[in-house]
């Protein structure tokens, strides 16, 4: 039987976009993807998906970046529609599901259909897929993206829409069309209502090392007080919409707009809210009820339509996921919104009429802002979606249609935790284990914890943590277990949503019957999801304290839990101030962890191993028992040979040959070896450093077991083990090749200085008495007469006369006005006018005629 078709002509009644539905309509007939770009509000989210089952038998699935938006929508088509919610139209989102076998339009969270789609990789039953709000560019939906362009490949039935308010409609519709024809693209555009645009930036700064300032939110709610009885005054009937960046901040301006003025009924809109309670605000008011200001975070920025708002007054702050890449950790930020997202929700209050926007900044600050967010996918932790892709079967992503690859760095930081966890093998592959960590609905690291933790704490307390940690909550005083406490007394919608959390969670876990670890495990909880950030604390200043992640990164805290030893630490981000102790990062939330603990935790970490150092001249070693970074004991012990000789071949890469003292002799061996290799080549050795570093073991390999087994490196000759790279047969030239000594005229034998080896351009140089040469006419050469000795001419005293490589030259021509100069000085040698048919001699005229 063919299920009732969705009637359009009511159910679009009033809404712009049933203008574009027959262009859609037609786009779809001959092609199974497209790009629909629309503004908020003209309906594509309620008229789209019943177009789609009107044309299909199967379900039709649309996914929604949040729990509330997927859960609006749906209700709103249902009631359009005329039908039950569940019936045919539902929802799923985590932890509650609306749906029945008539279904024919669910909406979901993009993170609902990606576990889906690793259970049922060809969506049996599901004939068309629509991506909302895709502009967000939420990581689960590039995910998505990607993963339904591949199931398209085995199923061309399969329609595909991308949705947007903004985007990059052109850039969307190349990555879900094919290699050889984009998706084509519907754009609905309509005329904006008026917007009036007012600025009203705050006397004190937004932002400080802690985060949002309290006298910044003081200036928005007065603000919005202001702005809002001024447009009640003109209008009764209109709302007021103010966006702050976190829950946080929601509930401290619902608070003191509450204390500023009693006329309007002021609200908050967060998703840590009950369903019940967001859902109300959504619903919008009656014509009885007094004016309302929502207070609400982006969860409203284009996913779901708040009707009546007339007012948007913006902090133009946002928080998102930003990855810290020195310490490889990703934490939630505050900065500035982008002005695209400013636009956006400005774009609220221009809905059904014209509006205002109050900007709590000046117009040069918002100028300075990004033009757009950077895409989730670029700044946030990708572990979860290495999983994903691995259990997917396309590790890193490779080979799938993603609209950014994968930032390289993450992604690398990524594989090595999930490796950490055994759930991916050395080619990136999902193992057993790692499938299993996938089912859970959470980060891989929470899910280890969850399923690990369970039977040594018990599943309960297991589950009220990760709860706890995966809900992005406040902790007071950074500690985790303080914050349970309370918690589990409250009242508050922050405490029955972590409740209904822990209470799904649980229900995951296997039971453990009997075993109860209350408060002293949750340490144990925190450090099986984050083994890597267990900490020792290395300093104690009043009431702060520095610990020492296992990871290498110092934090700081204040408060009790700088008296302890041990930490495990949940959430650490980079800052400055009292709490950050000099460490240059604050720790967040954390809870006491004791050392038994920690073993079990961390125990894939800890080393136990003799360290080698070659230190002040000679190889010193001591045997280390770590954590990570962290040192847990430390003796000194005797290096065995082979770790003596690695700890020798560190030393070599990192100082070179400087670690040696090089002997006058060793000097010399190398500078003559040097210009035969630069002159003959092979088979003479190169004798650079690089050279010597590539060839140790050819020359040095005896010097490297003595210094390995404790000799002093000042007391190694290097003249003797460079003589063992003097090639055979070869050798037997080497000191006619490049002689260690010349004899001049006189009969002395003078010592010839070669060029260093860091010279390539000098020359080999023998610095003699000119008086010793006398008569010399042919300058030596050396290297079978391929390198001309450069003379330096000496006065008795030593000092240079002269520098040439042509003796016959200089005798005829600068000896003369040398000899002129120098007979006066030194009258007792001889300075004959005719240097050609004089005696060398290196003694004085007294001792040459005698």
């Amino acid at each position: 039987m063919t299920p009732a078709a969705f009637d359009l002509a009511t159910i679009g009644a009033g809404l712009s976009f049933a203008g574009a539905i027959d262009e859609l309509s037609t786009t779809l007939d001959r092609s199974t993807s497209a790009v629909v770009s629309a503004p908020p509000g003209t309906g594509k989210t309620t008229l789209v998906p019943p177009l789609l089952a009107s044309r299909t038998p199967g379900r039709v699935i649309v996914t929604q970046p949040r729990r509330v938006a997927a859960r609006a929508a749906a209700r709103r088509l249902a009631q359009l529609d005329g039908s039950p919610l569940g019936s045919r139209v539902g929802f799923t989102v985590r932890g509650e599901r609306v749906v029945g076998r008539e279904t024919r339009v669910e909406f979901v969270t993009a993170g609902v259909l990606l576990r889906r789609l690793l259970d049922d990789p060809g969506l049996a039953g599901v004939d068309a897929v629509i991506i909302d709000e895709v502009h967000e560019r939420a990581l689960e939906t590039d995910l998505l993206i990607g993963l339904l362009s591949e199931v398209r490949e085995l199923r061309d039935d399969l329609v595909l829409i991308a949705m947007s308010a903004t985007l990059d409609a052109a850039r969307i519709a190349a990555v879900i069309g094919t290699d050889d024809q984009p998706a084509p693209i519907v754009d609905h555009d309509v005329p904006a209502f008026p917007l009036t645009e007012r600025w009203a930036p705050s006397p004190a700064p937004r932002l400080d090392e802690r985060g949002v300032t309290w006298a910044f939110l003081d200036h928005v709610a007065r603000t919005t007080a202001s702005a809002a009885l001024d447009l009640v005054r003109d209008d009764p009937a209109a709302d007021v919409l103010v966006f702050a960046p976190g829950a946080r901040e929601v509930s401290e301006i619902t608070r003191r707009i509450r204390d500023a003025t009693d006329a309007f009924d002021v609200r908050e809109l967060h998703g840590r809210m009950p369903a019940a309670e967001q859902d109300a605000v959504i619903r919008g008011r009656r014509p009885d009820e007094p004016p309302r200001i929502i207070v609400t975070t982006s969860l409203a920025e284009s996913s779901l339509t708040v009707p009546g708002v007339r007012l948007v007054v913006d902090t133009c702050l946002a928080r998102a996921p930003q990855r810290d890449a020195a310490r490889g950790m990703t934490g939630l930020v505050t900065a500035a919104a982008s002005r695209s997202s400013c636009v956006q929700r400005a774009g609220r209050a221009t809905r059904q009429s014209a509006g205002t926007v109050v900007r709590c900044v000046d117009e040069r600050t918002y100028a300075t802002a990004p033009a757009r967010p950077t895409p989730e996918i670029a700044s946030t932790d990708l572990a979860d979606a290495a999983l994903l892709l691995a259990c997917w079967g396309a590790p890193g992503g490779v080979g799938l249609r993603l609209i950014d690859p994968l930032p390289a760095e993450s992604l690398a930081d990524a594989l090595t935790v999930l490796r950490g966890l055994g759930a991916i093998d050395d080619e990136g592959r999902a193992t057993a284990e790692g499938r299993d960590l996938a089912r859970f609905p959470t980060d891989p690291r929470l899910a280890r914890a969850l399923r690990d933790g369970s039977p040594t704490v018990g599943a309960r307390l297991a589950a009220e943590v990760v709860a706890l940690l995966g809900g992005d909550l406040r902790t007071a005083d950074s500690d985790v277990a303080k914050a349970l406490v309370t918690l589990r007394g409250g009242r508050t919608p922050d405490a029955r949503r972590w409740r209904s959390d822990a209470d799904r969670l649980e229900r995951m876990s296997t039971p453990t019957p009997g075993v109860r670890s209350d408060l002293d495990g949750v340490g144990l909880v925190i450090a099986l999801a984050f083994p890597e950030r267990v900490a020792r604390r290395v300093d104690r200043t009043g009431d702060g304290a520095t610990f020492l992640l296992a990871s290498g990164t110092r934090a700081g805290v204040t408060g009790p839990l700088a008296a302890v030893e041990w930490l495990a630490i949940a959430d650490v981000t980079r800052g400055s101030g009292r709490a950050a102790a000099g460490s240059g990062a604050i720790i967040r939330s954390g809870a006491m962890l004791t050392e038994a603990q920690m073993e079990q935790a961390a125990d894939h970490l800890i080393t136990d191993r003799v360290e080698a150092e070659f230190v002040g001249g000679r190889v010193q070693a001591r045997r280390e028992r770590r954590v990570g970074a962290i040192p847990l004991s430390s003796a000194p012990v005797r290096a065995s040979a082979e770790e003596g000789r690695e700890a020798v071949r560190r030393a070599l890469r990192r100082e070179g040959l400087s670690m040696f003292a090089w002997s006058g002799p060793a000097v010399e061996l190398r500078s003559r070896l040097t210009l035969l290799h630069r002159e003959l080549g092979s088979p003479w050795p190169d004798v650079s450093d690089t050279g010597l570093l590539a060839a140790l073991d050819a020359w040095l390999a005896p010097e490297l077991d003595a210094l390995a087994n404790g000799t002093p490196a000042a007391r190694v000759d290097l003249s003797s083990a460079l003589r063992r790279l003097l090639p055979w047969p070869a050798a037997v030239r080497f000191d006619e090749l490049a002689p260690e000594r010349l004899e001049v005229p006189s009969g002395s034998r003078v010592r010839i200085a070669y060029p260093a080896p860091d010279d390539p351009d000098a020359r080999p140089v023998v610095a003699v008495k000119l008086q010793e040469c006398f008569g010399w006419s042919e300058t030596p050469r050396l290297v079978d007469g391929r390198v001309p000795v450069l003379f330096h001419l000496l006065s008795p005293a030593g000092r240079p006369l002269a520098v040439t490589d042509d003796l016959t030259s200089f005798w005829s021509g600068p000896y003369a006005q040398v000899r002129a100069e120098m007979r006066g000085r030194y009258p007792k040698h001889p300075w004959p006018e005719d240097p050609w048919a004089a005696t060398p001699t290196r003694h004085t005229k007294r001792r040459t005629a005698g």
